[in-house]
């Protein structure tokens, strides 16, 4: 993969992808044969193209950040509590995850870490809205928790508390740590 050291040259290289997806290059047809490939095709060269597109913005953080000679920490604690980098290696991370279709993980430990810090009174509305969205059977974000977790927390839902998700946010913290981190880290080291 090559380096884009512009913006504009990355937007230029993703727009000429989308025009091939389209099937229109310079403003004739590429190919008369494009309308007979099958749609589900079609639609994983919409997903690579947005998996492309993550990626070119997490090289993009990378050739900056190297050029600053900035370090990232060696584990994922570091990393979310670090102050000086918590935003760019936060984002550079999330990039990472979206990338690999697993963003809802670093969504749902910074949720819990909200939740944490909620007042009494705002509990139980966030945790409903952190049940719905993470942990539901039909959750939008639902992230991978075994069964036995999930059902604890099902229980906990009527009254919940300002530890109701520790366990389960453990869990996908062990979860990123031990997987997604270590390939992020092999990731930086590639670009």
């Amino acid at each position: 993969m090559c380096l884009y050291k512009s913006r504009t040259q990355r937007q230029a290289a993703l727009e000429t992808f989308d025009r091939v997806l389209e099937g229109r290059f310079s403003g004739r047809v590429m190919c008369k044969g494009l309308s007979a490939i099958p749609s589900s095709c079609l639609e994983k060269a919409k997903g690579m193209r947005v998996k492309l597109s993550h990626l070119a913005e997490k090289q993009e953080w990378v050739y900056k950040h190297r050029a600053n000679e900035e370090k990232l920490p060696q584990d994922l604690e570091s990393l979310l509590k670090s102050k000086r980098l918590s935003a760019v290696g936060v984002q550079a991370f999330r990039w990472f995850l979206r990338s690999e279709f697993s963003e809802e993980n670093l969504e749902f430990w910074l949720a819990c870490e909200e939740y944490k810090n909620s007042s009494g009174s705002k509990l139980a509305g966030k945790a409903q809205s952190i049940y719905n969205q993470f942990i539901s059977p039909e959750a939008p974000r639902e992230v991978n928790l075994d069964s036995e977790t999930r059902e604890g927390l099902t229980g906990q839902m009527q009254e919940p508390t300002a530890d109701t998700f520790d366990e389960a946010q453990h869990r996908i913290f062990s979860l990123m740590a031990k997987d997604s981190f270590p390939r992020f880290q092999r990731s930086l080291r590639v670009l």
